[in-house]
Order: C-alpha cells, then structure tokens, then sequence
C-alpha cells in the first residue's frame, strides 16, 4: 500500500484548520484594507478560537450539542473521503450533511432569530447542493468515474472542456461560504434584521467549534475546485486560491440579495452553467474530441 495514501488524510485532518484560519485571517485583512482600515492581524482567528475555547460551556439545549458535534463531525469526514480519494458524490452528500446539521442546531432553541436563520441555512442548502450534484454527474461523464483516485488519474485537465461547469461550483462557493450577496443565514453586521441568525444560541466553545468547523469547510471547498485542474496539482491550487481571492472581491462590493433572488440567481445562474456543460458533452463538436 502506498504509504501517501494513509498519510494524506492524517495531514489533511491536521493541516486544514491551519490553512482555513490562516486564508480566513488574510480575508478579514483584505477586506479591512478593500474598506480602508488596518484590520486585524492574520492570526487573529486562532486568538479568537483559543478564547472562546476558554469560556464557560453554555447550551440552551441538549440537542444543540449533538447537532453542532455532528456538524464538525460530518465536515472533517467530507475532507477524509476526498484526501482517501474516494467517491465524488459521496463527499458532496456528507458535506451537504453538516449544513443540515446545522440548521438542525439552530431549530433546536426557542430563539426567534435562531430558528429563522435555520430556515435561510436550508435555502442555502437548497440554493448550492443541486450545482454541486449536478456538477459531479457533469465530472462522470467527463471521466466515467466517481471516485476521486479516478479524476486525478484522468489524463487530461478537467477545465478544458469543463469550464462551465466550474463557474457553477464556484457560485456555490459563494453560497457555502456565507459572503455577501448571500449571506442570508447569518449576518456579521448587528444592524441587520437577521443579526446572527443559526449562531444566535452557540458561545463560548461551541462557538469556537463552529469557527473551526468552517475552516475545514473551506479546505474542503478549495480541494474541490482544484480537481477541475489536477495536472499538475499546484496549478489547481493556485485556481481554487483565486477564486477565493474572487470570492472576497464579490464580498466588499455586493449587498446582501434577500433568500429569493439567492435561489433564482443560483438555480437559474449557477445550475444553468451545469446544465450546458452536462449538454455540451453530449455535443462533443462544442468542445473539439474527448
């Protein structure tokens, strides 16, 4: 057995929060610059997750505690699935998991704000699962294989004749990452009518899980758009780095959108870019021989 194959998802475990909070703490800097501010150092974030770690262990239910560890749970479980280079869809099912997860925690309080930030969480999850699904259909019929091991052994980049496609999971990234314009869930500006929405009853350490649990989202995120360039690797990397870059850029110079052109924009937008790459490789005169 090749000793990388084990190694890998130990890493990927490992490394991935200090990834996630290094690009979440780059983010915050550039936005504070994009708005001229000096902003937080990078670092930030692991100051903010050690604090939080140290406060009192506050729940306003029991089933908040299970949904929040079954949130992380399901996440880190999507980023070994994909660093053991098993099934595409597989990974998008569990990854989809942690979002209902989520939402379930935040209808598991009487809180008004919670309950309704759950409500938008599922719209969300409404709004990215079916691009990300039909997306990998889409990477089926391109390779003839769900599993991952297959896409990277593919001999061929994926964005050549997959670009369209691409552009859809990079409108679910948006939606995943809860930025602006649709960060409709939960809101980081108080003044705003949803305040902080499926994170109104978490604080404290469970509140410290959520953040991590985000930053594994994000390296799970960023691996998946570098598959649609996986020769050499590095490149897909520096693509899926961009499009992060891109992500923020949308960030600081769009508004929030309300749930309803969240959804029109994402199903009509993001799942109709699916939708002619899945066509064009049927129409294989569009793209040149596969």
């Amino acid at each position: 057995m090749n000793v990388w194959i084990v190694l890998a998802p130990i890493l990927a475990v490992l490394c991935a929060p200090f990834i996630g909070g290094l690009l979440r703490g780059i983010d915050r800097k550039l936005t504070a610059h994009m708005q001229g501010r000096i902003g937080p150092p990078i670092t930030q974030n692991f100051y903010d997750f050690l604090k939080l770690m140290g406060k009192q262990r506050l729940i306003t239910t029991k089933p908040q505690l299970i949904w929040v560890y079954g949130y992380l749970i399901s996440v880190i479980a999507a980023l070994v699935l994909l660093y053991l280079r098993q099934d595409l869809l597989m990974i998008v099912f569990v990854l989809g998991f942690g979002g209902v997860c989520l939402a379930l925690g935040s209808f598991s309080t009487k809180s008004p704000y919670s309950i309704f930030g759950g409500h938008r969480e599922l719209l969300q999850i409404l709004a990215y699962e079916p691009i990300l699904l039909l997306a990998v259909v889409a990477i089926y019929l391109r390779t003839d294989t769900f599993m991952v091991k297959g896409i990277l052994d593919f001999p061929n980049p994926l964005m050549g004749t997959m670009w369209l496609a691409f552009i859809g999971v990079f409108c679910a990234l948006l939606i995943k990452m809860r930025k602006s314009p649709f960060d409709i869930s939960a809101s980081e500006h108080a003044h705003q009518e949803l305040v902080r929405g499926v994170y109104t009853e978490y604080s404290g350490p469970y509140l410290a899980i959520i953040e991590l649990t985000h930053w594994y989202e994000l390296a799970v995120l960023l691996s998946i758009l570098a598959l649609f360039w996986a020769h050499p690797l590095w490149v897909g990397a520096l693509i899926a780095l961009f499009c992060w870059f891109v992500a923020i850029i949308v960030d600081n110079i769009a508004a929030r959108l309300t749930w309803s052109w969240m959804l029109r924009l994402s199903l009509i937008g993001g799942l109709g870019f699916v939708l002619l790459n899945v066509a064009a490789l049927y129409l294989p005169f569009w793209w040149g021989p596969h």
